[in-house]
């Protein structure tokens, strides 16, 4: 049979199911053939027809406690509920009778009975489930009135500073506390009491004091205006969305920012976002804030001397200046004394944009980003072993491993909706181990998650860390050698089994070094070797280290050893900090590579950029940040472009930073807020939020996301077509329209 195309837009009430046998049963005089294990409200959405629900949503694993969604099964006694009733070949299920109606009207009038009827007043008026159930089930009066007990003057929690609790418009459906703990983890909602005393409850205190993460996910959950954005409660209903992705880490969330004119109203997660599933974290769902936030600058600034006050100029004049400086300097001091530094939190297009200035205007391959700075060991690391510069598997992924293996990261902080994911997995299940001086909270401080073995690593061990676990695996007969004979190098896996092998590699003669017992280690070898499934994640402990690419190496080593690479479920997974650093690297901010990881001094390479841009390029590797920083020091580099980078605020020995800003002649910040490195600028470019751009982000699991503009850029332009027109100015157009 073809296919089931679900529509993205679609609530079908239950999740679905993944496997490969089909049922198919009559749901309304209608045939239609599902996935087995599927529930018959699922079932009956795939065939078009809407079962009232208010308890129900896909996102969810059923629960039927609203009692809506009944229906009547031929040859069954009563009225089952549809979301937990499985289909079942044969079936004939009806959804629509005089019956199910009265029952139906019934039970909706007792949930209005208790329910504020200010509709007309309420923020969520046109958007209320329960307004939509009402309509649905034909419920035009309620026959009882007010008099009896009620929770109708219930007092509001506002504790929390971006949403609204108002438990007197609460129908206990639960699908908050569901999603508090099925969807984040965290179990920070219950409810509480019995009977008509039954309420939700963030643990006897007010949200902001509670365990709630402000992860939103009980917001999006609620089918009512119980839960609700202080942003909608202040500006009103959205009038349209436009679909964009996050800008905040790694994971890369697609968000539908709701929009009434120009101004955001929310964000809220996308069901269709393929890395966060409709989920998201306090900063992506609220913390967007910053783009209109009254210090942002938007227009552009010069001044000849860091100690004179800021000119406010036009864009045609700020360009014009910054260019002129840039060729005087070029010309009295050469183009070894001009560089360019790129955030990893600009878009793929702007990154590329700025590197290719830098490169085609002054024939210097000194650009450098934040991005080489935190993850070059992986870049080179994974690229040496498994011959690609970037992690092997999807977030989802995860949910096929039968161990998590983290090395140096903390998921719940860093990247919360991955590690919301990862949390599911562990309490299916899955064994974990994790490695980190820090006892970071998955260790044991996560709600019915706990770490199977801590290594506890002293700072600075990790490559002794993988070189006494690689000496187990090799050492007890655990390598799986017809994997490595097929798909690795041979005689680089021998040299590598001979040297891990040796006495001095093993957790023994370690010990001492690494603070870890060696039973400990040598028990979590053999989990991470035999227990199924096996993934690695890793993070900035394992990268921003003078052994990171060896740390690396020895990863994806570990890996394909063991044959926990090329399937779900398994390989090397690094967890990129910024939004897209990924990209960054991939889009060559670099000084040694060009766009693609491709080298500067290959001559082929370089022949076709040359050819390309039009431009003659450098085939000598250019400046590195602190490169520049110590040349600028001693008086041989002179004017920086730096784009969406602080380098004031985020390299180390801040005062080395100063002095060596305080020696160029022209510094360029291009940025939203007047910075601590725009404190030494000379000439300052307002840049635009990721709200006012269009561009493509890459996350870390390399899957490549569109960053849409929901909003004009407050500065006038978009950040790449401000590089566009400074390079334009200098003699190199570059003609980009989009």
């Amino acid at each position: 049979m073809d296919e089931i195309k679900y529509n993205p837009n679609v609530d079908y009430g239950t999740p679905g199911s993944q496997s490969t046998k089909q049922v198919t049963l009559i749901v309304d005089d209608r045939q239609i053939t599902v996935p087995e294990g599927v529930s018959v409200m699922h079932a009956a959405a795939v065939a078009g027809v809407m079962v009232p629900k208010l308890c129900a949503t896909d996102s969810l694993e059923p629960f039927g406690s609203c009692r809506l969604c009944l229906v009547e099964i031929e040859g069954r006694r009563g009225y089952p509920a549809s979301c937990t009733t499985p289909v079942a070949e044969g079936l004939v299920v009806h959804t629509q009778t005089p019956k199910l109606a009265d029952i139906r009207r019934g039970t909706m009038e007792l949930y209005i009975s208790d329910h504020p009827l200010d509709c007309l007043t309420c923020a969520t008026n046109g958007d209320c489930e329960l307004q939509d159930m009402a309509g649905a089930v034909g419920l035009r009066e309620v026959r009882y009135g007010y008099d009896g007990e009620n929770h109708l003057k219930a007092a509001k929690d506002e504790t929390n500073p971006y949403f609204t609790f108002d438990p007197s418009k609460c129908i206990v459906c639960s699908r908050c506390v569901r999603a508090c703990e099925e969807t984040q983890g965290t179990f920070a909602l219950t409810i509480s009491g019995r009977g008509f005393e039954s309420k939700v409850s963030a643990g006897n205190k007010d949200f902001m004091d509670s365990e709630c993460v402000s992860c939103g996910a009980c917001v999006q959950a609620c089918p009512t205006a119980t839960l609700i954005e202080k942003t909608i409660i202040e500006a009103g209903t959205p009038e349209h969305s436009v679909t964009t992705t996050c800008a905040y880490c790694g994971v890369g969330c697609s968000f539908d920012a709701e929009m009434k004119g120009e101004e955001v109203v929310r964000m809220t997660p996308s069901k269709q976002g393929g890395a966060n599933h409709g989920h998201s974290c306090v900063k992506g769902r609220f913390a967007w804030g910053y783009a209109t936030h009254k210090d942002r600058i938007t227009t552009p600034m010069i001044r000849k001397s860091i100690s004179d006050p800021w000119q406010q100029v036009g864009w045609d004049e700020a360009i014009s200046y910054a260019a002129s400086e840039l060729t005087r300097i070029q010309k009295q001091h050469g183009s070894d004394a001009i560089g360019g530094i790129t955030s990893s939190r600009c878009t793929n297009e702007e990154v590329y944009v700025t590197q290719k200035l830098i490169r085609a205007v002054f024939g210097v391959n000194n650009v450098d980003t934040c991005a080489r700075v935190c993850h070059s060991p992986t870049g080179y690391g994974l690229k040496q072993t498994l011959g690609e510069s970037a992690g092997t598997q999807t977030f989802d992924s995860v949910m096929y491993s039968d161990v998590i293996f983290i090395i140096g990261a903390n998921p719940t902080d860093g990247h919360p909706v991955f590690a919301s994911q990862m949390k599911r997995r562990l309490r299916d299940g899955a064994k974990l181990i994790i490695a980190d001086p820090r006892e970071i909270d998955l260790v044991a401080n996560t709600p019915h998650v706990r770490a199977d073995y801590h290594l506890k690593l002293r700072p600075g061990t990790n490559v002794a860390l993988v070189s006494a676990i690689s000496h187990v695996i090799v050492t007890e007969g655990l390598v799986q050698e017809d994997f490595v004979k097929e798909r690795c190098e041979w005689d680089s896996f021998i040299a590598w089994r001979d040297f891990v092998a040796k006495p001095e590699n093993s957790p023994e003669a370690l010990a001492a070094e690494l603070g870890i017992e060696p039973e400990t280690l040598r028990a979590a070898a053999r989990l991470y070797a035999t227990g199924g499934n096996a993934a690695i994640y890793y993070g900035l402990g394992v990268t921003e280290h003078s052994q990171g690419s060896t740390t690396v190496m020895g990863i994806a080593n570990l890996a394909m050893a063991t044959a926990n690479i090329g399937r779900e479920g398994v390989g090397v997974n690094p967890l990129r900090g910024q939004n897209n650093v990924q990209g960054s690297c991939d889009m060559g901010s670099m000084p040694h590579e060009f766009p693609g990881y491709r080298h500067v001094a290959d001559d082929a390479t370089r022949a076709l950029f040359e050819s390309a841009w039009g431009r003659p390029l450098s085939k000598e590797p250019g400046l590195r940040i602190p490169n520049m920083l110590d040349m600028a020091l001693e008086g041989g580099f002179k004017a920086l472009y730096c784009v969406g980078e602080d380098i004031v605020q985020s390299d180390p020995n801040t005062q080395h930073v100063t002095h060596a800003l305080e020696n160029m002649e022209c510094v360029i910040v291009q940025d939203l807020f007047l910075n601590e490195t725009a404190m030494f600028a000379h000439v300052f470019f307002p840049g635009a939020s990721f709200l006012e751009k269009s561009g493509t982000f890459t996350n870390a699991e390399r899957r490549i996301s569109p960053v849409r503009r929901v909003m004009k850029p407050k500065n006038g332009y978009e950040d790449w077509e401000v590089t566009a027109k400074l390079s334009e100015a200098l003699g190199y157009p570059m003609q980009y329209t989009h």
